[in-house]
């Protein structure tokens, strides 16, 4: 008998390790199987079925996929550490008006200041070796910077830039148990709550509690106090 599982894909920078834990925890039976996708192929992975659920950044054609908004990167720029601009904390879209701009073919951020250098790598990854060798920087969310990383580069957040957002996305239709759970651990549910489990009754505050209290000795009272009907004879 085939084990269950649960097919998560995620787009480059994304972070799904957190969730896995919680999965690993509450589900230790079933696999989690994490799948790295390119962010131009998670929506495919998703709706063809080779993913249950996928981490990808919107904008994306939603038909036939539910996306649900998880959080929202800080954009930045990639420069060189002897850039004059890492002597600041962050800079601005004016800052950045006369500067060569990279813009690979797998940009995700779809904004841009400054000069668009006419060369277009083909991966992000790419992108950052050319800032390196000088040739223009390089727009990109926060977690791409940080993940191709060098000790020649450096970034610094564009303050007037739109943020990049992250979603998850599944088929849009009846959800299986397992997708379920895992939109759940997403979205923060504990163990312990339920999508069909009632919400817990408000507690009531001391002056409610005490009319309360007040109400049911009164009733006592009533009920003590009335007089026993008798049958006839």
């Amino acid at each position: 008998m085939t084990q269950p599982s649960l097919a998560v894909g995620y787009i480059p920078g994304a972070t799904p390790a957190k969730w896995a834990r919680v999965w690993a925890e509450r589900h230790p039976d079933i696999a989690l199987r994490l799948s790295a996708v390119e962010a131009a192929d998670a929506v495919d992975a998703v709706r063809t079925g080779a993913v249950d659920v996928a981490l990808l950044r919107p904008p994306v054609d939603p038909s036939g996929l539910a996306v649900i908004p998880l959080y929202a990167e800080t954009t930045v720029v990639v420069l060189p550490v002897d850039h004059l601009m890492t002597a600041l904390d962050e800079v601005s879209a004016a800052d950045l008006a006369d500067e060569p701009v990279v813009i690979p073919l797998d940009d995700v951020v779809g904004w841009s200041a400054g000069v668009p250098v006419e060369h277009r790598p083909e991966t992000t990854k790419d992108a950052t070796e050319l800032v390196a060798a000088g040739m223009g920087l390089l727009v990109v969310p926060q977690s791409l910077a940080r993940l191709h990383h060098r000790k020649d580069l450096s970034y610094r957040p564009i303050s007037d830039a739109p943020a990049c957002p992250v979603a998850l996305a599944f088929p849009d239709r009846e959800q299986t148990p397992l997708v379920e759970e895992f939109v759940g651990i997403v979205r923060g549910r504990t163990s312990s709550s339920s999508r069909g489990r009632a919400e817990p009754a408000p507690k009531r505050t001391a002056r409610e509690k005490t009319l309360a209290k007040q109400a049911a000795r009164a009733a006592a009272g009533k009920t003590a106090g009335k007089p026993v009907k008798r049958g006839r004879r």
